[in-house]
């Protein structure tokens, strides 16, 4: 016990952290749009086996060859589920954040010039959507070379958000390495960003969700139905509200064009819009605008 422990176990503990959002507001939300649909694990793209993550396949095996099935569920989400979700928050104008896979991005230039007309903030969802576990750093700091250059070449300018999702021990490293992403968001530890320090340097982390997630979706214990994934979201809108009231907090919502995007599914997300709209004091923003605000106000 006495060798230092690499994790922080504590955060802010007991402590009640006042913040002040825009406007006074009690919470602020943000809601995320995953883009990963053409760079998923395919033996198209130099993989040696074939995807088995969040499709409708739940507990699919990978294969060797080409897994028809499994292609065509992802390219719903470029082909349908992206437009879907896009024309409902342009509907209620609400500001996302699109967490962009740049292989993905490169195979849409419509979706593209769509993220851009919405304003939508990208943040670099990484070069691929694999699981980076077991790839040499090297390789992950290459991949995170490519997707900057990517996004930048698409969008006229680099990310300033970073999240791999299935991401490595050497992630972390890379982002303090690169040094140019107001946040990481590759964390799921709090419900509010906090400061990350090594070797004088420090990042801002901006925590995501697995939980108020459609992935749950195509995961076993998940949802079953839209009234799941609204009652859930619900749920935790209330009880992040209700503390909100004395010390204010951060709700993220995670979407896939491909899961969020079916028919059976979209009417949870319009009815917890509709509900989050009808409550007074909630901020709902991009991400960057929540790394900008905690930079210039929480910045020790």
């Amino acid at each position: 016990m006495s060798k230092k422990y690499p994790r922080n176990m504590i955060g802010y503990g007991s402590k009640k952290i006042k913040v002040n959002w825009p406007n006074n507001a009690r919470l602020a939300l943000q809601i995320v749009l995953n883009y990963e649909e053409g760079a998923e694990n395919s033996v198209l793209h130099g993989d040696k086996k074939s995807e088995v993550f969040l499709s409708e396949i739940i507990g699919a095996q990978p294969i060797k060859g080409r897994h028809i099935n499994m292609e065509s569920l992802y390219e719903y989400g470029s082909r349908i589920g992206f437009w879907r979700i896009h024309e409902l928050f342009q509907e209620k104008k609400i500001p996302i954040t699109i967490f962009g896979v740049g292989m993905a991005l490169e195979r849409n230039p419509e979706i593209c010039k769509a993220i851009i007309d919405a304003d939508y903030e990208v943040a670099s969802h990484g070069w691929r959507w694999i699981d980076y576990q077991n790839i040499k750093k090297s390789d992950e700091k290459k991949h995170m070379k490519l997707a900057i250059k990517t996004i930048k070449k698409i969008f006229g300018k680099r990310p300033l958000g970073w999240y791999t999702g299935r991401c490595s021990p050497n992630t972390r490293d890379l982002v303090f390495e690169d040094g140019g992403f107001l946040y990481d968001s590759d964390s799921y530890s709090d419900d509010l960003p906090y400061w990350e320090i090594r070797n004088k340097k420090k990042q801002l982390i901006i925590p995501y969700t697995l939980d108020n997630n459609d992935m749950r979706f195509a995961t076993n214990q998940g949802f079953n139905t839209g009234d799941h994934f609204y009652t859930y979201l619900k749920d935790s809108f209330d009880a992040l509200y209700e503390e909100g009231k004395n010390f204010p907090k951060m709700m993220s919502v995670g979407l896939h064009c491909r899961l969020i995007g079916k028919p059976g599914r979209i009417q949870s997300l319009k009815k917890f819009l509709d509900y989050v709209l009808k409550h007074e004091d909630v901020w709902i923003c991009k991400r960057i605008d929540i790394a900008k605000h905690w930079i210039k106000n929480y910045s020790e």
